[in-house]
């Protein structure tokens, strides 16, 4: 006899240990819910029902250990019912109940359902048994047919909001082509110098030949001689403007012969 009260106070100590585990994992998960909701991530309600799961199952398993006792043999008759409040009641039921009158009994030492629920289940029982194995065959089919079909629907729905969400991060251009334009048309990178030799004279690809600079030189003597000195100041910015941005030349040899033109042969 003293053999299986020991066994039964340790089977109830293993038992409200992990009840209490898993109360505290519900009470996280609900304050999470009400408290945290705007911050609260799919992941991480998934890791909540996961921990709830892997509770339940530990506690099915004490429940069909071999050493655990049968509950369901042990009868639990109260003593003493009282409807005065009972702290030590209040203390270990944490607040929930706080007197152990003839009006909490029967909804806490319940072993059955309630009255009303029984009926219900009693109706859903006979109006099954009426059902022929026929008739019940082709129910489950019509509602398996219904679920495949609406399975089918959502994973349609997944696919095309899948496939709409990637259509716009498509890349459509190839950035190592679009840098290498970007610098060619801004900097001139890449480009090659190289000119015919008909327009370079006798210097060299991509240099300004020797005539080229005399006759630019000539043409600017000229005009500074029957020109204004404000003409002559706008004609050589101008000249300066298109020779720097002709790719290939050396604005400062041009300057030193613009320079060395503008001067006037009878100023000496």
């Amino acid at each position: 006899m003293q053999r299986e009260e020991k066994q039964l106070e340790a089977s109830l100590d293993a038992l409200l240990s992990q009840v209490a585990d898993l109360k505290n994992s519900l009470g996280s998960f609900i304050y999470k819910l009400e408290n945290e909701y705007d911050r609260l991530t799919w992941p991480s309600v998934l890791d909540s029902f996961a921990l709830l799961s892997g509770q339940l199952n530990t506690l099915n398993k004490v429940l069909k250990h071999e050493k655990t006792p049968l509950f369901r043999n042990q009868v639990i008759i109260p003593l003493v019912l009282s409807p005065d409040r009972d702290e030590d009641l209040m203390r270990q039921t944490e607040g929930r109940v706080p007197v152990f009158s003839h009006e909490v009994v029967p909804d806490h030492l319940r072993t059955k359902p309630d009255p009303e629920v029984e009926e219900q289940e009693k109706q859903l029982t006979t109006d099954a048994a009426r059902i022929g194995a026929d008739v019940a065959q082709k129910q489950i089919q019509s509602l398996n047919k219904m679920c495949s079909n609406l399975l089918e629907k959502i994973s349609k729905e997944e696919r095309e909001s899948e496939s709409g969400g990637l259509r716009p991060n498509k890349q459509t251009f190839n950035p190592t082509d679009t840098n290498a334009l970007v610098a060619a048309v801004a900097f001139g990178k890449g480009l090659s110098n190289w000119r015919p030799s008909g327009t370079s004279g006798s210097g060299q690809p991509g240099q300004p030949g020797t005539g080229t600079i005399l006759a630019g030189a000539s043409g600017l003597q000229q005009v500074q001689m029957t020109g204004a000195p404000s003409q002559q100041q706008s004609i050589l910015s101008g000249v300066q403007m298109a020779q720097a941005g002709q790719p290939g030349k050396m604005p400062s040899g041009i300057k030193t012969n613009i320079k060395s033109a503008s001067m006037h042969p009878y100023q000496r």
